[in-house]
């Protein structure tokens, strides 16, 4: 098994450097995409066509719309504080990439007679690396409610938070169960870990804990009640346009690919494929993507078939049934991997 330490003692530093820019490039070529792959399929789930006028079947869409958002003329109220204002989206997205580098496509492969891992990096504390980072764009939210110096604003702030601690306490629980069952924290190892059964089937229960968890972590219906627009107009980011209102959009699409990448990673075997095939090493990454869009699309349908929350409803399923379910199958866990 070849660990982190050996990563870095193979790969000199522009390897690092490409895999990075690799990275960027990709989650900003992939997110106009996926937005326009949302918005038709949420067409054809509440019948109609979705976009359709910009470019051949709407496909140019989000061009359209990211040239005019970026040719918008900032502005910022007076009682807003400027240099918090305009950081608080950029902490957002750059956590929000920075945890999509632990993401493994694949395993190492020899590329141009090197030995490459087909991910951006493999700490040995691969979940806690995502959840620290998670932590940090907690800011992110914060700064931006707080800093627009509106009260909407800031009430979105305060429940974006008070959502995220209930929800991330229930997610991390879920993930436990797999650190324990694998008895590592390594992703790549998790992934080796399942070639004989991928973790849904025996972590059932944690799969289901997490992906609800995620919904909410991520700001997804049913439980996006930080942008409830009749409550509170637009939420933390009521009072941003432009390249900063795209950039917490940016960031919630980014977060919605690294928990799908997580769930693939953690659940659903990673580039690992059912009934013993091996496929050559190149079609790992293709294995992953497939399965991270079937995620991702799946946020899509609950999306289109549930409706939005209440607050008090949000905070007592996560705090009097998800937290005591997610410890329930954590102590369960410990009890038949110790038996």
């Amino acid at each position: 098994m070849i660990s982190f330490a050996d990563v870095n003692y193979f790969e000199p530093w522009w390897v690092q450097i490409i895999k990075s820019l690799v990275i960027f490039g990709v989650i900003f070529a992939v997110l106009p995409v996926l937005i326009v792959y949302e918005r038709k399929l949420l067409g054809r789930f509440q019948a109609r066509y979705g976009p359709n006028r910009v470019g051949p079947f709407g496909l140019l869409q989000p061009v359209a719309e990211i040239l005019k958002f970026a040719t918008k003329e900032p502005f910022r109220t007076s009682t807003s504080i400027g240099f918090l204002y305009r950081i608080a989206p950029a902490i957002s997205i750059l956590t929000a990439v920075g945890a999509l580098a632990l993401i493994p496509f694949g395993d190492v492969q020899h590329i141009f007679g090197r030995r490459v891992g087909i991910y951006g990096i493999d700490v040995s504390i691969g979940p806690l690396y995502v959840f620290a980072l998670a932590g940090i764009s907690f800011y992110g939210i914060m700064l931006g409610g707080w800093a627009s110096g509106s009260k909407y604003s800031f009430l979105g702030a305060m429940r974006g938070a008070a959502q995220l601690i209930s929800y991330e306490v229930s997610q991390g629980l879920a993930l436990v169960g797999v650190v324990i069952t694998a008895q590592t924290l390594s992703l790549t190892k998790i992934v080796h870990a399942q070639a004989g059964m991928w973790y849904v089937i025996p972590q059932l229960a944690g799969f289901l804990i997490f992906m609800i968890a995620s919904f909410a972590e991520t700001n997804r219906a049913p439980f996006d009640l930080v942008e409830a627009d009749t409550e509170l107009v637009g939420g933390y980011f009521t009072e941003y346009g432009g390249t900063g209102w795209v950039s917490y959009m940016f960031a919630e699409y980014t977060n919605m690919i690294v928990v799908s990448g997580m769930a693939t990673t953690l659940f659903l075997g990673g580039w690992l494929l059912p009934f013993g095939i091996h496929p050559p090493g190149w079609v790992d990454p293709i294995v992953v993507a497939v399965k991270m869009f079937l995620v991702f699309s799946f946020f899509i349908w609950v999306r289109a078939t549930l409706p939005r929350l209440r607050y008090d409803q949000l905070m007592s399923f996560g705090w009097k049934i998800l937290l005591p379910l997610a410890t329930l199958n954590l102590l369960i866990t410990a009890i038949v991997v110790v038996a």
